[in-house]
């Protein structure tokens, strides 16, 4: 992972949100949610928070008494969730990182992360860092995208870019995104970081846009794909764009696209 795949700034997070959250995130965060709040968790840490879309899928299935904290790295996008959450006086935001977390032992029943886990650089100090949270019997839940050929609008707009820079082809989308979906690999890291209890759903979704330009835009200027583009020449983002919105056209027509998109959903319990 370069060090790149992490910024989340400038005009990115609000095309995130307005873009790749309802193409890809929302249909994940409602199921996230559902899971988590079946657990009646009383203290809740969300880490890799993003823009928000779980944060608001889950406020409002928690118990009036719950007490929620919310973190990014990321302060931008952290800044921008805060702004899409209606108020609530059982959230807390606050900036961190899930690999050093400025929380006490034990103090929350559940920790949840969506799509995060691909952009930690140590998996198993994150993992480690969610046990210590968590109270005996909580649980650690988090999902993460499967192989790049599962999600067909990401290997799509990949492909596209390969087209378009064919001597230095940006390679975000696999390399991060759908870098991190060996389920071996993901059992063998929650287990370096002590949790034994562990349960793997893999699970396909459809992801949907009312055109293909909604999907080239999404991927090439509301992710860190765009900082990939901007560095081979800024002026070549919206030519970019262009090329995939066309090759997308081309594949799955000019009015709404539907595509697979699949993840895994893990749950770790202390």
């Amino acid at each position: 992972m370069s060090a790149g795949d992490k910024v989340f700034a400038g005009s990115i997070p609000e095309s995130y949100d307005r873009y790749m959250v309802p193409l890809i995130f929302e249909s994940f965060a409602r199921d996230i949610a559902q899971r988590a709040a079946a657990l009646s968790p009383k203290a809740v840490l969300e880490t890799a928070s993003g823009s928000g879309v779980v944060t608001r899928a889950l406020a409002p299935l928690l118990s009036p008494d719950a007490r929620y904290v919310v973190t990014d790295l990321n302060q931008p996008m952290l800044d921008y969730a805060a702004t899409r959450q209606e108020q609530d006086n059982r959230l807390t935001w606050r900036q961190a990182d899930a690999q050093a977390l400025p929380f006490e032992d034990a103090a929350f029943d559940l920790v949840c992360c969506q799509f995060g886990a691909m952009f930690f650089p140590d998996r198993p100090s994150a993992y480690r860092e969610a046990r210590r949270v968590l109270k005996p019997g909580g649980t650690f839940l988090f999902n993460a995208w499967d192989r790049i050929d599962e999600n067909v609008f990401a290997d799509d707009v990949t492909n596209a870019l390969a087209e378009f820079f064919p001597d230095d082809p940006p390679r975000f989308m696999a390399r991060t995104p759908h870098g991190y979906h060996d389920t071996g690999l993901i059992r063998s890291d929650l287990a370096k970081a002590g949790f034994s209890n562990v349960t793997i759903e893999t699970r396909a979704e459809e992801s949907r846009a009312p055109s293909p330009r909604q999907v080239a835009i999404a991927y090439c200027q509301g992710t860190p794909l765009r900082n990939e583009i901007e560095a081979r020449g800024a002026e070549k983002l919206e030519a970019a764009t262009d090329h995939a919105t066309a090759a997308i056209a081309r594949k799955h027509g000019s009015g709404e696209v539907v595509a697979k998109i699949q993840a895994h959903v893990i749950m770790a319990r202390t």
